[in-house]
């Protein structure tokens, strides 16, 4: 029986978020529940004064965001920019950090965080065309949950663009993103090749032969998969052998998978376009088993939290960086953070959240803005150093004491 619970734990989650947005729609209660709670004191968005965390602090670029509506690409996607000054009375960007529950185009918020970024603001091509970051979010995540990582990557010279995934909030179809999202990363980046051509509206802004692929969660296996992973049917296998007679959360991934498991192997056959780096923040890796990973060549940076239970360590963020082939790699470990402390911030937050502990708003171990600012240290540090080739940058990621509540291990930096 406990096998069965622990398995089913992160379904039963899944069913909580789904059960309320559904009873809420239909029950007179749904307005209260549903209603957002008033804001606390903002936090301090210039925050990253924390010893050692030197490229949390936003860059000095301003940022620019648009939306790219699916009549002018293969799909919905929101690109982040560098921006040329914005007036101070021009109205910056809200965000809803939500799940796409009842359709893929039908996103519920549960809960909205005050950005920096100004929409359609003037693209800055000084010192252009920039790298090119795209960004996958976690499965049934909408992309601006990720916007706090998104601008901040943005404010360092970076363009940043991450593609609506068509899904929606159900297990059973776990096994159809594994097969649409890296097509859906090769689409996003022909879509910018297009647009960076001269004339296009891209042109001069990013350079679409410089790119790394960065995603959580399942977003985190789109970047390696992106990043050449291939999947490994028998690891997987024996990998969830041993994982249900070790009651193992990770099971959950091998009931979602393993009846669709062959099809996944048989639809991914092409190779994707070469990347110069791949980040994957507690990326599910079960599926390409350690020959899979050792196909990825390009840098990698690994994050995740210990205590993590959608997307254990062990077959995530170690796995990926033990795999990897990469000459230069880096692993970054937050010490009992749970999965959702990637995820978008919380300033006015659904009564729901707060009603039903789900892990999506808190983590039992860290502070979330302390949490963030380690997250876009090492992320960025790593992409200037992979895609601009800054040397500063590279200082943070040779073998050094971490901060408090973080282990660190690299391969190849100094």
């Amino acid at each position: 029986m406990n096998a069965v619970r622990r398995a089913a734990r992160r379904t039963v989650r899944i069913g909580i978020v789904v059960g309320v947005v559904v009873v809420g729609l239909v029950a007179q209660a749904g307005a209260y529940l549903f209603g957002f709670t008033t804001p606390g004191p903002a936090a301090d968005l210039e925050l990253a004064s924390y010893d050692g965390l030197g490229h949390a602090a936003p860059g000095p670029r301003p940022v620019g965001v648009r939306h790219v509506e699916g009549d002018d690409a293969p799909g919905e996607m929101t690109v982040w920019y560098p921006a040329t000054d914005v007036a101070a009375d021009d109205p910056a960007m809200t965000y809803s950090y939500g799940l796409t529950v009842l359709g893929p185009q039908a996103s519920t918020a549960l809960a909205t965080y005050a950005g920096r970024a100004r929409l359609a603001a003037t693209p800055d091509r000084t010192g252009g065309p920039h790298p090119l970051v795209v960004l996958s979010a976690g499965f049934a995540i909408t992309p601006g949950s990720y916007a706090w990582l998104a601008e901040h990557l943005a404010s360092h010279g970076m363009v940043v663009v991450a593609p609506q995934h068509d899904e929606t909030l159900n297990p059973s179809t776990l096994w159809r993103s594994a097969i649409d999202r890296p097509a859906v990363v090769a689409e996003t980046r022909a879509w910018v090749a297009a647009a960076a051509r001269p004339g296009g509206e891209l042109a001069g802004l990013v350079d679409p032969e410089t790119v790394a692929v960065l995603g959580h969660s399942y977003g985190g296996y789109t970047a390696l998969a992106a990043g050449g992973a291939t999947l490994d049917a028998d690891a997987f296998a024996a990998g969830c052998a041993g994982a249900r007679e070790a009651d193992d959360p990770i099971v959950f991934l091998c009931d979602a998978l393993e009846p669709r498991f062959d099809d996944v192997v048989a639809a991914s056959t092409a190779p994707p376009e070469p990347v110069d780096a791949v980040v994957s923040l507690a990326g599910d890796a079960a599926m390409f088993g350690e020959a899979g990973l050792a196909s990825i060549t390009a840098p990698l940076l690994v994050i995740g939290g210990t205590a993590d239970r959608d997307s254990p360590y062990a077959w995530s963020t170690q796995l990926a960086f033990d795999g990897a082939a990469s000459e230069r790699k880096a692993e970054v470990a937050l010490e009992g953070a749970e999965h959702f402390v990637f995820s978008g911030e919380c300033g006015s937050v659904r009564r729901i959240v707060g009603l039903v502990p789900m892990g999506l708003c808190d983590d039992p171990a860290w502070d979330r803005d302390r949490a963030r600012a380690v997250i876009r240290h090492y992320v960025t540090a790593f992409l200037l150093t992979e895609l601009a080739g800054s040397g500063p940058a590279a200082d943070a990621l040779g073998a050094h004491a971490s901060p408090d509540g973080v282990g660190y291990r690299s391969t190849g930096y100094r």
